[in-house]
């Protein structure tokens, strides 16, 4: 879990905002970069159909595309 220690200010419109260090905004960027990590990769399950194939035979298919 994350510790921020946020300040809120509101501007001259009134609009509320908020003030974060920069390593508190960097820890919630890795964290947002890590959830997105895990929504690729559950995606990604839903749609493995179990099919494999070697990496030798994925490379000589590869070989050949690029002849």
């Amino acid at each position: 879990m994350l510790t921020l220690h946020p300040q809120y200010i509101t501007d001259t419109a009134g609009k509320k905002l908020v003030v974060l260090s920069f390593n508190e905004f960097e820890n919630i960027m890795e964290e947002l970069d890590e959830l997105e990590d895990i929504h690729l990769y559950d995606d990604a399950k839903k749609e493995d159909d179990g099919k494999r194939i070697l990496l030798s035979d994925y490379l000589k298919k590869r070989e050949v595309k690029n002849v």
